[in-house]
């Protein structure tokens, strides 16, 4: 196979979860573009339909709730019934804490104070989510004896959240980043570890892409002492991990499994 042709995913078959979100639906162009037929998967079933049809070709939206084994197992009847086969499975739903009352943010933010239903419901869809969708899609793959799962993990599933980030030029701290998402996230690059060593002799290939901080409207001080503290000197765009999840569905990882690759500008190397 010519070298740049590895990198192709013509024909191959795509699930991406949590695909509305801002990174999600950025994984479904770098997957469609690169030849793949891609399943737009979340929990809104009309907005996945339109997002396949109109920004998308030759794919297809289907409502998935993570959480729930006999939907997933559902969503994956209907991949096969049209297309036979699934090749790619990128689990990339996860709940990232927001609070609806800013006011209230900074003491129930804090560790002291975090509450045990959004501590329980990170675990449900980040983690627990993972496991489902690895475990029912993931058997179809054992099944084909070929597949590449890819787990979204992230910087804080390696680091520690340093929470001087989140404290304003006033010296003022009115948001603190809370266990459950890093938490979650470091299960989820051990579940990838886990699931490799288990699968590898059916040639599943299991890795984990873990991102950086993502620009997204946060405050300008955010901005400034995040990027104080990368050595690329600024946040991700949002486009910025299509080439390395590209890799990581394609041939050109073909003797890649287990692994974590980090996309984080250098956030995790000081």
């Amino acid at each position: 196979m010519n070298r740049i042709n590895k990198f192709s995913l013509k024909d191959k078959i795509a699930i991406v979860t949590g695909a509305l979100g801002l990174i999600g639906q950025k994984h479904c162009f770098a997957l469609n573009e690169a030849g793949a037929h891609v399943i737009v998967a979340d929990l809104d079933r009309q907005k996945c339909v339109a997002f396949a049809e109109n920004q998308l070709e030759s794919s297809m939206g289907q409502q998935i709730d993570v959480c729930n084994k006999e939907s997933i197992t559902g969503l994956l009847k209907d991949v096969l019934n049209r297309y036979g086969k699934v090749d790619i499975l990128v689990n990339n739903a996860a709940i990232n804490d927001m609070f609806e009352d800013p006011k209230a943010a900074a003491e129930q933010s804090k560790f002291e104070n975090y509450p045990l239903t959004l501590w329980q419901k990170s675990l449900d869809v980040n983690l627990t989510g993972t496991f489902l969708c690895s475990q029912v899609i993931g058997s179809q793959m054992v099944k084909q004896a070929n597949g590449s799962i890819i787990n979204i993990g992230s910087t804080y599933g390696i680091n520690a959240p340093n929470q001087n980030l989140y404290k304003e030029t006033d010296g003022s701290q009115s948001f603190y980043k809370p266990p459950a998402y890093p938490v979650t996230k470091a299960g989820v690059i051990m579940l990838t570890k886990y699931l490799a060593a288990y699968w590898g002799q059916h040639g599943i290939r299991v890795n984990t892409l873990s991102p950086g901080g993502v620009r997204n409207g946060q405050p300008d001080f955010f901005l400034e002492k995040y990027s104080k503290k990368t050595p690329l000197g600024r946040m991700a765009e949002p486009d910025d991990y299509q080439g390395a999840l590209i890799f990581l569905a394609s041939d050109a990882s073909a003797y890649m499994t287990g692994a974590n690759l980090v996309v984080d500008g250098g956030w995790t190397c000081w």
